[in-house]
This record gives structure tokens, C-alpha cells and sequence, in this order.
């Protein structure tokens, strides 16, 4: 295309050409008269002005129409410009196929967006000018395709007519909403070569052009080389910052151009609104609101609807729904983010009594308003809403559209009927990418591995490339059905295929090896996340840190601890309980107070694990404290934190606390005792040699003691020699679980007591029978990147020698120092 200009001369084209140049000389009185009405805006003035010289036989030259068409066209008046348009046909050919009328009829019809007439006239003409060009290729940009655009701009080429300063944005327009990058750049090198790159109009095209094709870099390197930037050029790069997700810089920016004193208008607050929402930025989108107030900007379609987009995003809902009620008018877009910010902030109720207003004031729903419906139907499981949602979508021929059907794919998936998800699937017969996605994540949500793999091999076979959503939905489908080496083996495939992991996949691995007891393998991949130079968002972190606790892998999780500090990633609840946990877990009690003490607003999850932190290392009084402390600051206790403070009173043998504490959580926090609860209580009991309290404690609850509470018991009644008792409770025991090894175990261990030797023998000879052998208690350390682990007695290490010896010297200089080792 471009090649053209490298064999022909080029016109040297002024900046800016105006269609007057070509104008034949009008009659002047009349002539000034009826431009200077039309440029005032008062064009029926102007009309009647013309009546006037018909009356007077006085014949208007081509000047005086093109003024009128010139009129018409500021104003938009086609009606007027058709009238003026059957004066010119009456008027004869003279004027009516006067190349400076034709034209200006082609721009008329086309600014006004009458696509048949405007292409019909601009087909006729014997000259196709600069201009009529101009007007053609602005009407493809507005009404559409763009495609046709572009070719009227090849054939405008083609046809040796230069593009000017008028046709290049709308050119450049066309390349950014079709996002023709390749295009794109071969326009700016004839910006270049032409010398319109001075132009302000130009060159705030190219920056919007290359913001829309997400090369933000080339817009920036436009925007910093434009000598003059205006109002649309700022704008331009801010929304381009935004839309390529560069919220930091779309803000900083929006700074710059405070500070340089241009004037924002809706689009600036707009976007700059969006990058607010996107980085959860409360103040910043506040101060924005409070300029669009200072400005007077009324409150219109596009400006409310961000301001509630943003409010709705941060979860100030309240915020929003004022803002909402003082918008004049409101379309189906600003009633949608409504709907959609209280679906995604929990609100359901609320969603579905704004769908009810909406209906009531005859605002018919769109997919956008469906999708929000059906994605609120599936995160409460309301198959009966769901199902009218869908047959309303029937109803109202909205099931072919593909976002409408990927909701509805995920909301029965949800809801566990995934026959109905696979129907809606078979049934939309125009598939995108997104449809397939929306099936396999349906498949992994119901742990379908199977179905799974199938899908995403036959997504392939039709010619559809599976992206990083479709293996992020098959290696999850692998991990929640456990199957971890499918789900490393499927991650390895996608890297080999050049599709590179994001953050969601890094985290679906790390939190599924962790959940299936693969905890070192879960923290080897969160550190090839970081060495990926991908950051780990709160879900990745909580995952290792979790996968550290389990392993007691200190090391570990203070290496992560460390990485968050560095990277200044606020402590959230999440994080901030998973380090406190992790801590208490691996015997750091102290930093674990010290991470809790670092946390701003203390929410009851990270009360919980430390006051879970200060039971395990038998702190009562101080877990006591803190619970005390917890309600004084108005936090309410759930049934998670009396099982942590119940166990550190279980571990303390402080009874009295432990009674009164069971009793406050019924009646003074209306809470029930689970299972967990009376097992803590009747282990503290036993402890403390109050079988019979303990049984009497049994007989109050719902239901039938399990294996936890009956052991608790059983070992008391070792201690107490309360044969008979231990015998009732051992019966009970082997009817809950027959196969564990440890119930005989304790049973025995009674016997053995009481001196009962004949009895152990034979409930050992019960196990021989049934096969069943005590679990062995186990203790590791890490060295290294290596777990050793060891039992008692256990000699199967390469270096149980090295490892004896050094603990004999342990116990032998314990003994000089006044200790008794605890060494069988």
C-alpha cells in the first residue's frame, strides 16, 4: 500500500486545507448575510433569508447553498439540509452538479449518518477531493464496519488522492478499534514522511491508536514527542495506561496534567476513576468525585456510571447507590454496574430487588444484566432463579449470545448439574474460546478430571487453541481429584507450548499440592513462581505459608515472611493469620506475638491463631488474656476461637475457666457447642480425675460421643484404674472404628494397669488377627532441603550412629547439670 509513495511525486499538502480555497466568488451582500447567520447557529434565519431573494427573482449562486449545506452541517439539521438539497435540484444542473455543491451535499449526509445517501452522492461525483474523502471515511468510522474505512482509505490511495490532517485520525481511529497494530505503523510513517506530525490532531490519534493496541510504550514515545499536546491527547495516554492495566502510571499522569494546569473533562475523571477501582485507590477515586463536583460536571451517562463503577469495586456500595439515585438519566449500563457491584460484594438481595426496580420502570434487561443474574445464581446455589434466569434468556433470544451462555454453563455447574451445563453447552452452536473455558472450569469445579481432559483435547481437534485459562481449569480439575502428577505433568506440557503461567496457575499448583500433603513440592513451585518474576498474589502466599506449617519448614516460611517485607505487601487478614499460625506452629511463639502486633485492624482470624498459637504452647493465662481483651474491643468470638481457648485451658488443666467458658458460649454468645467443643472440656475433665463430671457431661450432649472423647476418657480410666469403666468405653470404641490399631492399643494399656496381663495378651492377639499395628509417633528435622525422619528405636538412618552417640553426649551432660533426660 505504502509503496506507492516511493515512485510518485508527492503534492506538498498544507497542515490544514479548507474546502473554501476551492469556492467560486459568491454574491458578496447576501452572500456575508446569510454565512455570518449560518455561523451564528441561526440557520432558519438564514432560510428565510434565501426565500427572500427567490421572492425579489434574485438567483442564488453556489456560494450562498454551500454556505446553507455549511450550516446545516454545524447543525446537524438534515431535514433543513434536504429541503436546501431539493432547492439545489430545482435550481438546475448548473448549480445542482457543481463539483464545490456535491461535495458539500456528501458532507452533509454523511455528518448527519445517512450512510446510503452520503456513499450514493459520493459515487456520482466527478472528482472525489481531500474532502469528500474526509466525510466518507469519518461516516465508515462512526456507523461502521471500520474495515470499509480502511478500504476507502486504500482506495482513496489508490486513486492518487493524499490523505490530509482530516483523514488521518479517522484512519488511525479505524486501526485502533479493529487494533490493525501493522496498519497503524505504516500510517504513522506517513505521518512522518508527510509532515502532519506536528499536527496536535494527528498526533493525539496516534497515542489513542497505539492505546488501544495495548502498545502503550509507542503511545508514550508519540505523547512525550508532541510539541503541543491537547486535552484529547492527555486523555488518550491516561486511557491507554488503564486499559493495558498501567494503573500506577494512568495516575501519575492524571498528576502531571494537574500540575501542567490542562483541564480535565468526564473522560479524564472516567478513566482515571478506573484506575482507582483498579488498584482499590479509595482516596484517590474520592478526591476525583470531589473535582468532578468542584467542576460542575453534570453527572451524565458516563461519568455517573464511573463514578459508581469505582465505588462499587472499593465495596462502598452506599456511596454508589447515592451517586445512582442523583443521576438524571440513567441507561441500562449504570443500572448493570448497580446490580453487578452487589453481586460481586455479597449483596444478593439487594441485586434482586434492583433487577425488580429496573423491570418496574421498564428497563428491559441486556446479556450484561443476565450474566450478573445467573453469576448471583450460582454463588447461592438458587437452581430455581437460575433456571427462570435461563428460560428468560430463551425468551428474549439471549441464549446465543456467548457471555450469556458461559454464565449460565458456570451457574448450573455451580448449582451440581452438570448434565444441564454440557445441554446449554451442545446447544450454542457459534463457540468462542471463552465457552469452552466456562465448560472445562465446570468440569473442574465438580473435580471431573476426566471429563476434563477429554474436553480440552477436543477443543483442539475443532480447531480451537486452549490459552492459560484452559489449563488452568484442567490442572486444577487434576489436583482436586488428586492426581498430582497428571497436574505436573499438564503444567510442564503448557510451558513446552510457549503458554506461558500466570499468576492464577502458580497459585491453582501451589494450593493443591499443598491440600494434598505435597507441601515441600507446593513451596519448590512458589519459589519458581518469584524466580518467574511473577508476583504471588494473598491466595499463593497463604498457600505456602500453609504448606510450611504443615512440615514445620521455619526456614521456609520466614523466607517468605521475608519476601512479603521486601515487597512492602500489606499484611491483609489472610496473610497476617497465616504467618501468625505458622510461627505458633513451628515453635515461635514470640515472633508469631510479634507479627500480630503488626497488624493495623485485628480481625477475629488472626485472634484466633494466636490465641491458637499460645494453646499449643501451653500459655494459658496469656490465651486467656487475649480472649478477654478480644471482647473488650468488641471483636465477637466464633465457635473456632472457644476451640483454640478451650484447648489452651485443656492443656493448663484449668477446669473452672473451661466450665465457664462452655457455659458463656451458650448463653452469653449464643453459640453451639460442636463436637470439638465437649471434647476439649471432657479431655480436661479427665485430666483432672473428674470422670464423673465428664460423664455427666456426655449425658447432656445431642449426640453420641465420637472416637476423641471416648480415648480421652479411656486413658483417664488407665490412670483412675477404673477397669469396669474402661471396659464399658472400649466396647463403644471398636463399634465407632473396628480397624484403628490405637483403640486396642489404649484398651490394653488399661489391662496393663490393672495388672491384667492375660486380658492384654489376647486384644493383641486380636490385632495379629485383624492385621492392625500401632502407628509408631514420628519426630523430623530439616537439614538443609532435606526432611529427616525418625521413630523410636529407629536405626535406619546412614548416620544412627553419629546421631546416637551425639545424643548420649546430650543426655550425659543434661545428668551433670541437674537434669533428667526423658530417654527410654
Amino acid at each position: 500500500l505504502f509503496s506507492r509513495f516511493n515512485s510518485a511525486k508527492p503534492r506538498k499538502s498544507p497542515p490544514c486545507t479548507s474546502l473554501h480555497e476551492i469556492a467560486p466568488p459568491p454574491q458578496k451582500s447576501y452572500l456575508q448575510q446569510i454565512a455570518s447567520l449560518c455561523k451564528n447557529g441561526q440557520l432558519q434565519q438564514a432560510v428565510g433569508l434565501l426565500t427572500a431573494m427567490e421572492s425579489d427573482n434574485f438567483r442564488p449562486g453556489s456560494g450562498i447553498y454551500g454556505e446553507l449545506l455549511q450550516g446545516c452541517v454545524l447543525g446537524r439539521a438534515l431535514f433543513t439540509g434536504q429541503q436546501i438539497h431539493a432547492r439545489i435540484l430545482k435550481s438546475g444542473e448548473l448549480i445542482a452538479k457543481n463539483e464545490f455543491i456535491e461535495t458539500k451535499l456528501v458532507i452533509l449526509y454523511a455528518k448527519c449518518d445517512v450512510p446510503e445517501v452520503a456513499i450514493q452522492l459520493f459515487r456520482r461525483l466527478g472528482t472525489q477531493s481531500v474532502f469528500s474523502w474526509a466525510a466518507i471515511i469519518g461516516l465508515l468510522c462512526r456507523v461502521g464496519p471500520n474495515e470499509e474505512a480502511l478500504l476507502g482509505f486504500c482506495e482513496m490511495l489508490k486513486n492518487g488522492v493524499f490523505p490530509d490532517n482530516f483523514v488521518l485520525p479517522n484512519a488511525l481511529k479505524a486501526c485502533g478499534a479493529l487494533q490493525l497494530i501493522g496498519f497503524a505503523r505504516g500510517l504513522h510513517g506517513y505521518v512522518l514522511k508527510m509532515g502532519f506530525d506536528g499536527c496536535v490532531f494527528v498526533g493525539s490519534s496516534l497515542v489513542d491508536t497505539y492505546g488501544k493496541c495495548d502498545e502503550v510504550e509507542d503511545a508514550r514515545k508519540v505523547f512525550d514527542g508532541m510539541l503541543q499536546r491537547n486535552t484529547i491527547a492527555w486523555n488518550s495516554m491516561v486511557t491507554g495506561y488503564v486499559r493495558s492495566g498501567h494503573n500506577d502510571e494512568a495516575m501519575q499522569l492524571f498528576y502531571d496534567m494537574r500540575v501542567e494546569g490542562v483541564e480535565q473533562t468526564r473522560v479524564t475523571l472516567s478513566s482515571f476513576l478506573s484506575a482507582s477501582a483498579n488498584l482499590g485507590a479509595v482516596e484517590e477515586g474520592q478526591q476525583a468525585h470531589a473535582l468532578a463536583i468542584l467542576d460542575g460536571l453534570e453527572l451524565d451517562n458516563i461519568l455517573g456510571s464511573s463514578i459508581i463503577n469505582f465505588y462499587a469495586k472499593v465495596g462502598l456500595l452506599k456511596e454508589a447507590e447515592l451517586v445512582f439515585r442523583n443521576m438524571f438519566e440513567k441507561d441500562v449500563v449504570t443500572w448493570n454496574l448497580l446490580v453487578c457491584g452487589y453481586v460481586q460484594n455479597g449483596e444478593f438481595q439487594k441485586a434482586l430487588d434492583m433487577c425488580r426496580l429496573m423491570r418496574s420502570e421498564n428497563m428491559r434487561f441486556d446479556s450484561v444484566t443476565l450474566t450478573s443474574i445467573l453469576s448471583l445464581c450460582g454463588d447461592t446455589m438458587n437452581l430455581k432463579l437460575g433456571r427462570e434466569g435461563h428460560c428468560y434468556c430463551i425468551r428474549n433470544n439471549l441464549e446465543s449470545d456467548l457471555a450469556v451462555a458461559s454464565s449460565t454453563i458456570s451457574m448450573y455447574a455451580k448449582c451440581k448439574r452438570i448434565s444441564s451445563a454440557i445441554q446449554v453447552f451442545k446447544s450454542t452452536t457459534q463457540r468462542d474460546l471463552v465457552v469452552w473455558n466456562s465448560l472445562l472450569a465446570a468440569y473442574a469445579e465438580l473435580s471431573l478430571s476426566g471429563e476434563a481432559l477429554k474436553l480440552f483435547y477436543q477443543m483442539q481437534l475443532v480447531g480451537v487453541p486452549p490459552n492459560v485459562i484452559s489449563y488452568n481449569s484442567v490442572i486444577l480439575a487434576f489436583l482436586r481429584n488428586g492426581q498430582v502428577d497428571e497436574a505436573k505433568d499438564m503444567f510442564l506440557q503448557m510451558q513446552t507450548l510457549d503458554v506461558l503461567p500466570n499468576v492464577v496457575t502458580w497459585t491453582t499448583l501451589i494450593s493443591g499440592l499443598a491440600q494434598n500433603g505435597f507441601g515441600y513440592d507446593a513451596i519448590l513451585i512458589f519459589r519458581q513462581m518469584l524466580e518467574a518474576g511473577t508476583q504471588p498474589n494473598i491466595v499463593s502466599i497463604v498457600s505456602a505459608l500453609s504448606a510450611c506449617t504443615t512440615l514445620a519448614l521455619l526456614q521456609y516460611g520466614r523466607t517468605i515472611h521475608g519476601y512479603i517485607t521486601r515487597h512492602d505487601l500489606c499484611l491483609s487478614v489472610p496473610v497476617a493469620t497465616s504467618l501468625v499460625d505458622m510461627y505458633g506452629k513451628c515453635g515461635c511463639i514470640c515472633e508469631a506475638k510479634n507479627v500480630f502486633d503488626l497488624v493495623g485492624n485485628k480481625e477475629l482470624p488472626v485472634y484466633n491463631a494466636m490465641i491458637s498459637g499460645y494453646a499449643s504452647h501451653g500459655l494459658a493465662v496469656e490465651a486467656l488474656s487475649l480472649f478477654e481483651h478480644m471482647e473488650d474491643v468488641g471483636i465477637e468470638p466464633d465457635s473456632i476461637t472457644f476451640t483454640c481457648i478451650l484447648s489452651a485451658c485443656n492443656h493448663a488443666g484449668l477446669v473452672s475457666e473451661g466450665l465457664e467458658l462452655l457455659s458463656d458460649m451458650v448463653t452469653k454468645h449464643g453459640l453451639k457447642p460442636s463436637m470439638e467443643h465437649y471434647g476439649c472440656v471432657v479431655s480436661l475433665l479427665s485430666k483432672s480425675g473428674n470422670l464423673d463430671k465428664a460423664m455427666e457431661l456426655l449425658r447432656t450432649m445431642e449426640n453420641e460421643p465420637d472416637a476423641h472423647i471416648l480415648v480421652s476418657l479411656l486413658a483417664s480410666c488407665k490412670e483412675k484404674h477404673e477397669i469396669e469403666l474402661g471396659e464399658y468405653l472400649s466396647v463403644q470404641l471398636l463399634q465407632l472404628e473396628p480397624d484403628n490399631s490405637g483403640n486396642y492399643v489404649a484398651l490394653s494399656n488399661v489391662y496393663a494397669t490393672a495388672g491384667k496381663w492375660k486380658v492384654v495378651s489376647e486384644v493383641r492377639n486380636v490385632m495379629k488377627e485383624k492385621g492392625l499395628y500401632k502407628n509408631p509417633g514420628c519426630s523430623w528435622i530439616q537439614v538443609g532441603q532435606e526432611l529427616n525422619v525418625f521413630v523410636a528405636g529407629d536405626v535406619s538412618h546412614p548416620k544412627s550412629e553419629e546421631i546416637y552417640a551425639t545424643l548420649a553426649l546430650l543426655g550425659m551432660e543434661m545428668h551433670f547439670m541437674g537434669y533428667a533426660p526423658l530417654i527410654s
